[in-house]
């Protein structure tokens, strides 16, 4: 995932996460409570199986988490 997708996935995470805790939202998503916290740095790129389960969660569009459409 090119840097520019890695930052909108990053600050779109954040924005819906917004007061849920990371460890709350990783329990509800049953994604690694660390591996949210290396997507929320962009230290880690997401795989697609958690791209759709984050996806789902939200009830968004995979393009608008990455920042192909607003």
């Amino acid at each position: 995932m090119e840097d520019k997708f890695l930052f909108a996935f990053s600050n779109n995470l954040k924005f819906l996460i917004g007061d849920m805790s990371i460890s709350e939202f990783a329990k509800k998503v049953d994604i690694p409570q660390q591996t949210i916290s290396r997507y929320l740095l962009c230290q880690r790129e997401i795989t697609l199986h958690n791209l759709c389960k984050i996806a789902d969660y939200f009830e968004e569009d995979i393009d608008f988490l990455i920042g192909r459409k607003q």
